[in-house]
């Protein structure tokens, strides 16, 4: 048995699973958490999602596949220094894009304009709802019957009208509470993850230079400690050094700081980690202001460079499409998404419909999607 601290989530007084199952013989549950997602269609599906750049682009690029791999890395790494528990932030971290929608952040904000009179579309929420409904592997329950802890971690912000509808999930929410430890540190190490992974692909796409990188702070000093340091290597063994020490001390400085943060606390246990308003772990202030700067720096440098904006304005169109022609005529789903769209619809009407829809667009790849695009709007695509 690991050794844990007092405050870390701890299986014996885990809040349980929505439908009780026996206990697994040799995992922990939070094992049995981590593997039934591992082996989900919605894990599986992340290879073919984009992260920044759509899926054809480049076998070299990011996905969210991998990207949830890296996360997961990082959590496992800083849980074990803090002494929480490993498995579940390993699990929460390769969770947590689950419900992402095809196209990226311009998938989701195409599908939140679409589902604006019906209630919305959110990918956080949407890795819930595939958690706890759309996954169909088990005879016993719907989804994959996650326990609290893990479920939790993968909500990790809503809205005060959604989290009433959510039950003991959505709670903290109301009471203005946090999640655990493990969920605080997926949380952040997501953030780490995704700003220093985009310098790696968008410096591989062309789209950045390092003269330009050179004026971010976290950057530069990484920078200048390697050039000192080697000064003759190459430029693509440079770049993964620096983004490395970067990596290193974002992440030492936040589990420097959360120590510092515990030691004042000095909680007794994860309902006290729970009842803060203010979450526990986090970056010192030098550090954060730092990571916004990079975080800027990529919006208008990377994110909203003229070629990612290209295909991220297609990526729109795209699925627009899809939702208005699905929308309109269910009879274009596969069987199966038109039978759950009719019991949808009769259970919520309109809205119901449209959450249908919805649940089968976000779940496309980006190769998929573009294929629906063709078989509903190419005259060419007969089947």
């Amino acid at each position: 048995m690991p050794d844990f601290a007092a405050y870390a989530a701890q299986e014996q007084h885990s809040r349980g699973r929505r439908v009780a199952e026996d206990k697994p013989v040799y995992r922990t549950e939070y094992q049995r958490d981590r593997d039934r997602i591992i082996h989900s269609a919605a894990f599986r599906r992340l290879e073919y999602k984009t992260q920044v750049f759509v899926n054809h682009e480049g076998d070299m690029f990011r996905t969210r596949l991998t990207h949830s791999i890296e996360v997961a890395q990082l959590s496992r790494s800083i849980a074990r220094i803090l002494q929480l528990n490993e498995d579940l932030a390993e699990t929460i971290a390769l969770a947590h894009d689950l419900g992402h929608t095809p196209f990226g952040h311009a998938g989701q904000d195409a599908l939140n304009a679409c589902m604006k009179e019906y209630g919305g579309f959110e990918h956080n929420l949407q890795s819930l709802r595939v958690v706890d409904e759309l996954e169909e592997r088990y005879a016993a329950f719907r989804g994959l019957n996650l326990t609290f802890e893990a479920r939790e971690g993968i909500l990790k912000h809503c809205s005060l009208s959604n989290a009433k509808l959510l039950g003991d999930v959505g709670q903290r929410f109301i009471d203005k509470h946090q999640p655990g430890l493990e969920a605080q540190i997926v949380n952040l190490a997501d953030q780490i993850a995704y700003n220093n992974h985009d310098v790696d692909d968008g410096l591989r796409a062309g789209l950045l230079s390092i003269k330009q990188l050179r004026e971010i702070k976290l950057f530069d000093a990484q920078y200048t400690q390697v050039k000192q340091t080697y000064p003759e290597l190459a430029e693509r063994r440079m770049t993964h050094e620096i983004i490395r020490r970067m990596i290193n001390v974002t992440a030492i400085d936040l589990i420097d700081t959360t120590r510092r943060q515990l030691a004042q606390l000095k909680p007794a246990n994860i309902d006290e980690i729970r009842r803060q308003s203010q979450p526990t772990a986090g970056f010192s202030e030098a550090m954060r202001d730092m990571n916004h700067e990079l975080k800027q720096f990529l919006r208008h440098n990377l994110y909203r460079h003229y070629r990612v904006h290209r295909m991220t304005s297609k990526a729109s169109r795209i699925l627009s499409a899809l939702f208005d022609a699905f929308l309109n005529d269910i009879g274009l789903l596969p069987h199966d998404h038109q039978t759950f769209a009719r019991q949808y619809a009769e259970q919520h009407g309109d809205s119901g419909r449209a959450r249908a829809v919805a649940d089968y667009i976000a779940g496309m790849t980006d190769r998929f999607a573009i294929t629906e695009y063709e078989r509903i709007f190419n005259p060419a695509e007969l089947t």
